[in-house]
């Protein structure tokens, strides 16, 4: 019998087109991801309130320097593969993957806008993602959620590329805070498995702060 969630269809849709789904492994348990899961929600809609005059601040400079809309959805790989839309202020040329498909950032990017360039230096970019937190499709930190289309390239080459999914992806993470998005695979693999085996609580406070630190500073991103 066909499944009546949508949530679910996709994942079966997911799981049929991609191979990495099979090589996730277990999601990640304990006390202190089971905490975070409570406090999500609540830190996600004060994200969600105190982002607002950012997000309506720069959605206007969005549309009156490039067309096209001010927000952007993309589908994501979320937790153990199930795909979501995650929502960004757009930083892009429309269709700027209309001939290359899904690739890789690159430092100086020339799909990225002027405006762009600022809120992806700055994280600004990344903010209205705290609705996807609310809505637990993501958590505050953890690892960036990457396309199926890239999480399937990647895994090819690195096994464990996967088992990053073993827990909610976030808005910043531990590969963020040291390198950012000029980082190849292999190190964001590296760095994000890293963080789920050693997390704590105490472990996304440290990475909360970093993270306070390169959006004053603009530090690792591209």
């Amino acid at each position: 019998e066909a499944s009546s969630n949508p949530r679910s269809s996709k994942l079966n849709l997911l799981n049929s087109r991609y191979q990495f789904a099979k090589r996730i492994g277990c999601p990640a348990i304990g006390n202190a991801l089971r905490l975070k899961r409570l406090l999500d929600p609540v830190l996600g809609l004060g994200g969600v309130i105190a982002s607002l005059p950012l997000i309506l601040f720069f959605g206007l400079l969005i549309k009156v320097t490039s067309k096209g809309p001010i927000f952007y959805t993309q589908e994501r790989v979320g937790l153990m593969g199930k795909p979501f839309k995650v929502i960004k202020l757009r930083s892009m040329y429309i269709n700027a993957e209309a001939e290359t498909g899904a690739v890789w950032a690159i430092k100086g990017d020339p799909r990225v806008t002027p405006v762009g360039r600022l809120i992806r230096r700055t994280r600004i970019d990344e903010l209205p993602q705290f609705w996807n937190v609310v809505r637990g499709e993501m958590s505050l930190i953890g690892p960036r959620p990457e396309r199926p289309e890239l999480t399937e390239q990647f895994s090819d080459d690195l096994t464990e590329f996967p088992c990053r999914l073993r827990v909610l992806p976030g808005i910043t993470g531990y590969a963020q805070v040291n390198g950012g998005y000029d980082m190849t695979p292999k190190e964001k693999c590296r760095l994000d498995n890293y963080y789920i085996d050693h997390y704590s609580l105490w472990f996304d406070f440290k990475l909360l702060v970093k993270t306070f630190k390169i959006i004053f500073t603009g530090d690792g991103a591209r």
